[in-house]
């Protein structure tokens, strides 16, 4: 039973991914579709950013009320029903509407699954697990890309990523009785709710916070401006800064996959800091004035050091803070991150374009300093 269940975990984590990158690759031509700018896209983006926030702050109470497997089935159906908005969808005004359960359901299912993952299954499994997510968000713009290619709409790409949803929607809701007998009945209804104060005031949980601010600031931010360092900076032609840009998430999804295997030997805390280090000698090649080629592979370098980190964070939320904690710490966990997603990358454009984008890989190796730092208060505080 325990095994079926995490064979649906692993299927909702690709779920999870497959609508993450849907935006950025059909709004080239949704907006030519609704006649609104290029640039309207950010609103967009930052009402399904806050809407992660929020059901991430909540869902500690959430899950303390339904359990972990009602959570996740109701997010899961709340993005399907988001996604089918958005496929029915002809002005820019129903996309900010149907954003809303869009942001709301996938905050409420990421919070829900990594809790109940740290909190029963080996620290493998969760960097599997994050590696079935880089899936889902790989398969999603190539499900958008064949549906345009076949002459189809922008719409037909969301639907059918929706039928998609509804199906596993179903798999979810048969499959509530397992969650129980694997344990989730612990979670729901047991014990005191924290309150927002009561977990930013436990001791470790200010610099976990920070950690994953920093990580998913980090990562985000050079999701969205390596190519135009490379091309702006180092003279690297549009093409070659594309493919090693797309090399860059592909180093997640290889190293997330290997990094399973390194935990059978590595705690959590030594594969974040192995993450940490693997990073660091990835931003070095980036800063450094040798050629091109060591530019490129320090790309995906900081890629294959992105991979451990953030899992690994996760999976050590109940070691760091107790089980009775984990939920309510993982959502705050998860809206730091979402807040570092958000604001990092538009507040680096702005940086950038009044001074240069040669301050790209300084402000990768601020954050990563930070998140050094922050992990080892965390650390030194679980220990106290």
């Amino acid at each position: 039973m325990i095994s079926l269940l995490l064979g649906i975990i692993y299927l909702a984590f690709i779920s999870l991914g497959l609508p993450d990158s849907l935006l950025g690759a059909a709004w080239p031509v949704i907006h030519q579709e609704i006649g609104v700018p290029l640039s309207w896209s950010g609103a967009v983006f930052m009402i399904i950013s806050l809407g992660t926030i929020v059901s991430s702050l909540l869902s500690g109470r959430l899950t303390h009320r339904l359990g972990a497997g009602r959570v996740t089935a109701v997010s899961v159906a709340m993005t399907c029903c988001a996604l089918f908005g958005f496929s029915f969808s002809r002005s820019y005004l129903a996309l900010c509407l149907w954003a809303v359960p869009y942001g709301l359901g996938a905050g409420g299912v990421d919070a829900a699954l990594n809790n109940y993952v740290a909190l029963h299954y080996a620290s493998r499994h969760m960097s599997w697990l994050h590696c079935m997510w880089g899936v889902g968000a790989t398969l999603g713009p190539y499900i958008m890309g064949a549906v345009l290619t076949n002459g189809q709409s922008w719409t037909m790409g969301y639907r059918s990523i929706g039928f998609i949803q509804l199906v596993l929607t179903a798999v979810l809701l048969l499959s509530l009785p397992l969650w129980k007998k694997a344990g989730s009945a612990e979670e729901a209804g047991s014990g005191r709710v924290l309150s927002l104060p009561d977990v930013i005031a436990l001791p470790g949980a200010k610099a976990v916070m920070l950690c994953f601010f920093c990580y998913c600031a980090l990562e985000q931010t050079v999701g969205l401006w390596a190519s135009s360092y490379l091309v702006t900076v180092r003279g690297v032609d549009a093409v070659t800064a594309a493919r090693y840009g797309s090399l860059f998430f592909l180093g997640i999804t290889i190293g997330r996959a290997a990094s399973g295997f390194l935990t059978l030997r590595l705690n959590d805390e030594r594969m974040v800091r192995l993450g940490q280090g693997i990073l660091a000698a990835g931003l070095v090649l980036l800063v450094l004035p040798l050629p091109n080629r060591f530019a490129l592979a320090g790309l995906i370098i900081v890629g294959l050091g992105c991979a451990p980190v953030y899992p690994s964070l996760i999976h050590a939320t109940p070691a760091h803070f107790g089980a009775a904690r984990s939920q309510a710490i993982i959502g705050v966990q998860m809206a730091s991150a979402y807040v570092g997603t958000s604001l990092m990358p538009p507040l680096f454009g702005w940086i950038s374009a009044r001074t240069s984008l040669r301050l790209f890989p300084l402000c990768l190796l601020v954050l990563l300093l930070l998140m050094i730092a922050s992990h080892e208060r965390l650390c030194k505080s679980a220990q106290t």
